[in-house]
């Protein structure tokens, strides 16, 4: 068994938790008491061996699905490292994580964390491991509170908790639209995420009165971006584009875009580009909007979790921490060794965490409050603040 370690919360971060936990905790967050400093004891995180769990009758069993192994072990562990701090963060004794290895085989893993006596689970982070894991779990009875982005798993227990391409598009389409952009064009990528995002610039296109004059897709490769650019060029008079995806693929794409198509034409992105702050310094994206969840919160989290772990997390960790608040919150009314009350997920007034305000819709995919950046050689600058709350 791994206990989580103790740690010292920058002053800063501890400010936010006074303050901006208070409002989450009034919908979700508890604020932690005391001086900064290490906290003890230390919250039950553990990671099952072969011999099981042992028997605790006083703390509500919830199960950390995500990567530990393979090509996505250091976002599996950024977020599980977020989880832990959350329930110290809080000083929550009332709650056991156990985390589990989807790596080898997401349904295994969910399996396992049922015989374990887990009675909801957070993540897992990939599309097609919540998918895996959403049959077991419906099965038992046991909610989910997936880390993917793909709402075709949400609904029936399941809750989609990951950053949706589809509102960080109507975010920023809306956005342009209300300054003078009316003809769009479009880049998207091959496969689920470029197929995703498709439905969500006509959709949104469409809901904010103005046209969608192109739309190209490529594959992940110089030469297919160059023919899709060149395809976009013969369309004449589009004034935004936006491209969904990465940030760097747009680094590539936009001189092709001023070169073979357009030399006006607003450029657009999606919540892709948050994780890629670098990036987004390039003189090619300059003035470039994008949409997504406020960092500020964010910042301070990776200072706390940088001063803990010696390392920077990835920018999926604040999904981590935000869980795990939800956990902590729905614990005050969760009677040990009953169901997982799944109802209180559903308050139409929503919740305050790290990534700003959020509420689970009816279809079970959470929605945000996002704003919209802009990316500049200077660093990137806010042009319209994301909403503090869903009244708003």
């Amino acid at each position: 068994m791994t206990e989580a370690p103790a740690y010292r919360q920058p002053r800063s971060f501890r400010a936010w938790l006074i303050v901006g936990l208070s409002l989450l905790l009034a919908n979700c967050t508890v604020v932690p008491k005391g001086k900064p400093g290490p906290v003890a004891p230390p919250v039950a995180v553990e990671q099952p061996d072969k011999g099981g769990l042992p028997a605790d009758q006083a703390r509500h069993r919830v199960a950390l699905l995500v990567p530990l192994s393979g090509s996505n072990a250091a976002v599996g562990q950024s977020i599980a490292n977020a989880a832990t701090m959350a329930l110290i963060d809080t000083g929550n004794k009332s709650v056991r994580m156990t985390t589990y290895d989807t790596a080898p085989g997401a349904a295994a893993a969910a399996t396992r964390a049922i015989a374990d006596g887990n009675l909801l689970f957070l993540g897992p982070l990939l599309s097609e491991d919540a998918a895996a894991v959403a049959v077991a779990a419906r099965k038992a009875g046991i909610p989910v509170i997936s880390y993917s982005n793909d709402a075709g798993v949400a609904g029936n227990g399941v809750f989609v908790m990951g950053f949706s391409p589809a509102q960080s598009i109507d975010r920023v389409v809306h956005y342009a639209k209300g300054r003078g952009v009316k003809r769009f064009a479009a880049l998207v990528p091959s496969g689920v995420y470029g197929r995703n995002a498709s439905t969500a610039i006509i959709r949104s296109v469409e809901n904010a009165d103005a046209s969608l004059v192109a739309m190209k897709s490529y594959e992940r490769n110089a030469r297919s971006l160059q023919r899709a650019v060149a395809d976009l060029g013969r369309t004449q008079g589009y004034e935004g584009v936006l491209i969904a995806d990465n940030a760097r693929l747009a680094i590539s794409a936009v001189p092709l875009i001023r070169k073979m198509s357009s030399e006006q034409a607003r450029i657009l992105g999606t919540e892709l580009w948050a994780a890629e702050p670098g990036a987004l310094t390039a003189p090619a994206l300059a003035g470039a909007w994008f949409a997504s969840v406020s960092d500020t919160r964010y910042r301070q989290l990776a200072t706390a979790y940088r001063r803990q772990f010696g390392k920077a997390p990835f920018r999926l960790a604040s999904l981590g921490y935000d869980s795990m608040l939800l956990v902590v919150k729905v614990a005050r009314d969760w009677k040990v060794g009953e169901r997982f009350p799944v109802d209180q997920l559903r308050d139409e007034d929503g919740f305050v965490g790290v990534d700003g305000a959020f509420r689970f819709g009816a279809g079970g995919v959470a929605q945000r409050a996002l704003e919209v950046d802009e990316a500049s050689p200077a660093g990137v600058k806010n042009v319209s603040p994301a909403p503090a709350n869903f009244k708003e």
